[in-house]
């Protein structure tokens, strides 16, 4: 039992590693591509929070794959890209849509609303979901 959870601790522990280098690509992403001086998408934040998810969810992957759950049984590449795509995207447009409520229904279009809630109210309601979803379907226990 103590053995259980100390590993569950462990893989806990690296899964919030990987999540929060990603949320970093994610949130300095966004900002980069909505929210600086000459910003590409400036009039359309949804578009720049979804492309850098997107790039979020690539180092996601990565991390996960080769560091978090290395010791998973390879279930085939297709297989769990599919998948993990899959989970993230759902999950991306938990953002997207809190996005969306706050600028569009809220009327709140300051770099700091975007963030709040794109980037903490969206990213946390997916957080757990992923931890479940990736531990339990993408890369299966023996």
């Amino acid at each position: 039992m103590l053995r259980k959870i100390f590993n569950l601790r462990r893989e806990f522990g690296k899964f919030f590693s990987v999540g929060a280098l990603g949320y970093v690509v994610g949130v300095g992403g966004f900002n980069l591509l909505v929210h600086t001086q000459n910003a590409p998408f400036k009039d359309k934040p949804l578009t720049g929070s979804i492309l850098s998810g997107v790039a979020s969810i690539l180092v996601a992957y990565i991390g996960n794959r080769h560091w978090t759950w290395k010791d998973r049984k390879r279930s085939g590449v297709r297989r769990e890209v599919t998948l993990f795509f899959i989970i993230n995207g759902i999950t991306l447009t938990f953002g997207v849509i809190c996005l969306a409520i706050s600028r569009y229904v809220l009327n709140l279009d300051s770099a700091l609303a975007d963030n709040i809630s794109a980037n903490v109210i969206g990213v946390g309601l997916g957080t757990i979901f992923r931890f479940w979803s990736y531990r339990t379907i993408v890369f299966k226990p023996h």
